[in-house]
């Protein structure tokens, strides 16, 4: 479990160094949108690739707990990111920091999928089986 954090911690840190390396050249505010959208993207990508990775490796019977687990998860994290960026109401930073808590969740989402994929044998925490 520690494993996890650490990975989802180290990933959180880089995607924001490359965002901020990315990023930092925008002049506007509307450069600025796009950039961080476009990380989203970037990020959503990646967790879509994982996820179904994930769900080829799991019997049968788990693949609808994890289908629900992540249509909650989708609406936690869009939850969580409306209310981040409701202390910008009507401003046009609103829409760059929405993004950037998204791409933030989604990356972090995406280390924890991830780690699923590497359990240590014999950890009944772990629902999916280790690549043969």
């Amino acid at each position: 479990m520690m494993k996890s954090v650490i990975l989802a911690a180290s990933v959180l840190l880089f995607s924001a160094h490359a965002l901020a390396d990315e990023c930092d050249k925008a002049t506007t505010q509307t450069d600025m949108n796009i950039c961080a959208d476009s990380q989203l993207k970037a990020a959503d990508k990646k967790l879509n690739e994982t996820y179904t990775i994930v769900m080829k490796r799991l019997p049968e019977e788990h693949k609808g707990l994890l289908k629900s687990a992540q249509q909650k998860w989708i609406a936690l994290r869009d939850a969580d990111c409306e209310f981040v960026a409701s202390g910008t109401e009507g401003g046009s930073v609103q829409p760059m920091i929405r993004l950037q808590c998204n791409t933030a969740k989604t990356e972090e989402r995406t280390a924890w999928l991830e780690s699923l994929l590497n359990c240590d044998e014999g950890d009944l925490s772990c629902p999916v089986p280790r690549a043969p």
